[in-house]
C-alpha cells in the first residue's frame, strides 16, 4: 500500500501590467481571443488586432514568454497561455461643465492586466 505517487509539478510564468489606461472591458475582449492559443499564434492574433489594447496584452504576453524563458528555462515554442484575466483599478474621476453652472462626472477606468504562460509537454 506504500505506492509513491509522483506528481508532475507545472511550472509557471507571469507578467502583470498595472494601472493600464484603457477599460477593463476592452481588454476583456481581446483576451477572450488568446486565451488557451499557444504562444506563437496568440502574438499573431494580437499584431493583427487594430484596437489600442493589443499593443498593451503583446507586450504583457511577450514579458510572460521572457520570463518563462530565463527563469523556467521553458522553450517559447512550447508555451501556452494558460491564464488571461484583467481586473479594475482605480478610477480617474473629471468633471464636465454643462450649461446653468451644472457638472457631469467623467470617469476614466484603469485595469491591472494578468496573464500566465505554461509549457505544453
Amino acid at each position: 500500500m506504500n505506492e509513491e505517487v509522483l506528481t508532475k509539478k507545472k511550472l509557471v510564468a507571469c507578467a502583470h501590467s498595472r494601472n493600464l489606461r484603457i477599460a477593463p472591458s476592452k481588454i476583456q475582449k481581446i483576451l477572450n481571443q488568446i486565451r488557451g492559443k499557444k504562444y506563437k499564434d496568440a502574438l499573431l492574433i494580437l499584431k493583427k488586432i487594430p484596437q489600442k489594447a493589443g499593443a498593451s496584452v503583446w507586450d504583457t504576453l511577450y514579458s510572460a514568454a521572457s520570463n518563462a524563458n530565463h527563469n523556467l528555462l521553458a522553450s517559447k515554442e512550447k508555451l501556452f497561455i494558460s491564464k488571461a484575466y484583467v481586473n479594475q483599478a482605480s478610477i480617474l474621476k473629471r468633471m464636465r461643465p454643462r450649461a446653468k453652472g451644472k457638472a457631469f462626472k467623467i470617469e476614466k477606468k484603469l485595469c491591472h492586466l494578468s496573464i500566465f504562460v505554461e509549457e505544453k509537454s
